[in-house]
């Protein structure tokens, strides 16, 4: 089982970029705070690693489901950290404004054919 712990692992470990959408969007399974940490803790200070979030740091122990790993996670991932915040109006919702002002139909759609 371990070998295969390890082929996971690679595919994290690998890239010069790792890019983690949406963090926080869904409660992660059991145990998915050891592997994080371990992915964060051995790309610490090697690799580059972005993550994007609209859920607030403090609210990471619960995310993760995992305070301690959360807060290794956070204290590695924070050390070396460029924070964004980004506050405003959402760009998608600002777009499907704009989209369904519009007239004509999507491609590919009904009204289309």
């Amino acid at each position: 089982a371990m070998e295969g712990h390890e082929k996971i692992l690679q595919r994290y470990l690998k890239p010069d970029l790792l890019i983690v959408d949406d963090m926080g969007m869904k409660q992660l399974p059991k145990r998915s705070g050891e592997y994080l940490f371990e992915i964060i803790m051995r790309r610490h200070e090697l690799r580059s690693t972005m993550m994007t979030s609209n859920r607030p740091l403090d609210d990471w122990g619960q995310l993760i489901g995992d305070v301690p790993s959360a807060t290794a996670i956070l204290d590695r991932f924070l050390h070396r950290a460029e924070v964004v915040q980004i506050t405003g109006k959402s760009y998608r919702l600002e777009k499907s404004k704009k989209s369904s002002n519009d007239t004509k139909a999507p491609t590919g759609s009904k009204a289309e054919e």
